[in-house]
């Protein structure tokens, strides 16, 4: 039998991040929602990501089977999030959003 007695594999995602953006009105976080749930995670078995919209939030969750995933996923949705924030601001009428 190989392998140490007692050892559980790992689950594969033990790299989580829950990130939430207050827009101040549910139409507003569902716009920013819409927009970019079409980006679908590039390398979807090494990163996850679930967004919700609930009391004008945007709430998303990510899970990584590495850190290095995890920051990079992170850190492109970020910036995406800010472009389509402000565009919509510009545009769109949304008022003051707080990260």
């Amino acid at each position: 039998m190989a392998g140490a007695v007692g050892t559980v594999p790992p689950s594969g995602w033990d790299f989580t991040c829950d990130y939430e953006v207050d827009y101040g009105s549910e139409e507003h976080a569902s716009i920013v929602y819409k927009t970019l749930a079409v980006d679908k995670e590039l390398q979807p078995d090494k990163v996850r990501r679930e967004m919700t919209v609930s009391g004008g939030k945007l709430l998303v969750h990510f899970e990584a089977v590495e850190a290095r995933f995890l920051r990079a996923s992170f850190s492109a949705f970020v910036d995406l999030m800010v472009l389509v924030t402000k565009l919509v601001e510009e545009y769109g009428g949304v008022g003051q959003a707080k990260a």
